[in-house]
Formats: C-alpha cells, sequence, structure tokens
C-alpha cells in the first residue's frame, strides 16, 4: 500500500523540554480542518503552580494558520504529565476524545486516590470515547482508533491517514518500548499490541510522544513502521513474545516512577481538570503514600 497526497496531513510537533513530551497539531491536507494530539500543561510540582506557555503555543499555531480544530486526542492518561485539553477546548472548540476503557483506568485510580461518589467513573468528563477499531475525520482525512493497551488499559493508537500517533506505547528504535507495570499494565498484552502498529504499511509514519535522547543523540520525535520493525532494540522482527516479556518485566522493576505521575493521573483521568474546589476556595491534589512502591 502507498499513501496518496490526501492522507498524507502536515504534522507539527511541540515539545515540553520538562517533561520530553511532543504534542501534535495534525492537518487535513484538503481542507483547515485539523485535530490536537496530546496537549502539555505547565506544572511546576515545587510550588503548585499551572502554566499555559506551551498550550498557547499550540493555540498561536492554529490562530496563525487559520485551521479549525475539530478533535482534541488523549492517546491514554499520561503518567508524566498534565493534559492541557480543557484550556485549549475552552480557547478553540472541538471534541476531547480518548480511548473507552478510560473506565477501567477511572476505577482503578479512583480507589487509590480514595475519590468520593461526586468522581464519575464512566468517561463522562469526555465528549467522546473512542472503541476500537472505530473510525472517524478530521475535515476530510480518514482516521482510524486502534486499542493498543499494556502500558495502561485505555492506550489508543490512532493512525491519520498516514501518520500514526502511538502515546508510549513505542519509543524511537534505540529507546524500545514503554513500561508495563503501572496498574493495569502488562507485558504480554503490549507486545500484542505493538505488533498491530507494526502490521501498518512500512511507510506509516510514527511520532512519538517522548523521547530520551539515548546514548546522548539529538531528539528525534517521528520514524516509521519499517523502521521500527528493523531496529526497535525490544520489538524488531526475530525477538519472541517470551523474550520481550522476560527483558521488560525484569526492566520494569529498574525504573523509578515518572516524577509527575501523581497529580498527572489525578489530573488527566478527569479528562485534565482539577478536582473541585475545597470549602477554603483552594483546589488539592493527593499524595498516596506508598501506592506505587514496587
Amino acid at each position: 500500500m502507498s499513501y496518496s497526497p490526501e492522507m498524507k496531513p502536515e504534522v507539527a510537533p511541540f515539545y515540553d523540554k520538562d517533561t520530553n513530551t511532543f504534542s501534535y497539531v495534525v492537518k487535513d491536507p484538503s481542507s483547515n480542518s485539523c485535530a490536537i494530539v496530546d496537549a502539555v500543561l505547565d506544572f511546576d510540582y515545587a510550588s503548585g503552580g499551572i502554566g499555559y506557555k506551551g498550550a498557547d503555543a499550540i493555540i498561536g499555531y492554529v490562530k496563525k494558520h487559520n485551521l479549525k480544530v475539530e478533535w482534541l486526542v488523549e492517546t491514554h492518561v499520561h503518567a508524566d504529565h498534565l493534559s492541557a485539553a480543557p484550556y485549549i477546548q475552552e480557547k478553540l472548540g472541538g471534541k476531547l476524545g480518548i480511548g473507552e476503557h478510560i473506565i477501567t483506568v477511572q476505577e482503578t485510580f479512583g480507589k487509590i486516590f480514595n475519590e468520593g461518589t461526586e468522581f464519575q467513573r464512566d468517561g463522562s468528563q469526555f465528549d467522546k470515547l473512542f472503541t476500537d477499531g472505530e473510525t472517524y475525520t478530521v475535515g476530510k482525512l480518514e482516521c482510524k482508533a486502534i486499542h493498543t493497551p499494556g502500558h495502561t488499559p485505555a492506550c489508543m493508537t490512532h493512525v491519520m491517514g498516514d501518520a500514526c500517533f502511538v502515546g508510549d506505547t513505542l519509543f524511537m528504535p534505540d529507546a524500545g518500548t514503554a513500561r508495563a507495570d503501572f496498574p493495569g499494565g502488562n507485558a504480554e498484552t503490549l507486545y500484542d499490541s505493538i505488533q498491530k502498529i507494526l502490521s501498518l504499511p512500512d511507510e506509516t509514519r510514527i511520532f512519538m510522544c517522548h523521547d530520551y535522547c539515548p546514548n546522548g543523540r539529538e531528539l528525534e520525535y517521528m520514524t516509521t513502521v519499517g523502521q521500527e520493525r528493523r531496529e526497535n532494540i525490544h520489538v524488531k522482527e526475530g525477538i519472541s513474545k517470551s523474550t520481550f516479556v522476560e527483558m521488560r518485566q525484569a526492566r520494569d522493576k529498574t525504573l523509578d516512577m515518572p516524577r509527575l505521575i501523581l497529580p498527572s493521573l489525578q489530573v488527566n483521568m478527569r479528562a485534565g481538570h482539577f478536582p473541585e474546589p475545597e470549602d477554603n476556595g483552594m483546589v488539592y491534589l493527593k499524595i498516596p503514600v506508598n501506592a506505587f512502591k514496587h
């Protein structure tokens, strides 16, 4: 299969250095319609302060190019940054979507953070819950959501024309794959999910959610299915499922939890919204002690 010009969206990356996260504006080549993928809210853990510099850069780009936002897509409930999707949605519109298994994540972390009955665990904080294999459009650009769990139960890969947004499931070939030790994660499931991605046409572009520049190389954000299949150090052709699972489980035991996992999960499971203010007007985020201890 080769992709026709109308299936090759223009993809603009935005990098948040503090969290090593890439966000993207994905423009339909046939119109001014676009989608925004995995937007980042600035958050200073030490002070509890939030900011909008990164989100405002995306908003500025959209306005400069006279784009119409149709979708704000979250590939999963991120554990390493807070979502800026509600802030951007308020400024630019569009529907906010995530995978339907967000309800599993909400149930799991609703218990960990001891959320009360006022916290809805049905995904209703989002405008759209994508199902596995569901198709949608950005302008005239054909898109598809693929359920790719393993890192988290709700991970979705979004294929927009020839552009594939994998969240944390895959990294650049020299960095391998996502961890699978968060609650609801599973290394065997992750391997199977990655095979779905690697079954796409070789020339499909894959856009990273993160890059940690292994061995000091320059920052990168894009590869292809073919390159991942040939070169990914964890899942390239010839690496068996059992070998991958053994490697992944051993490696995960050595990893620290992401720096912003506790605030991120509380906010992102609410579609980027913070908990309601308490009776003194202040908003609080919880720190459950030893909740994620290996």
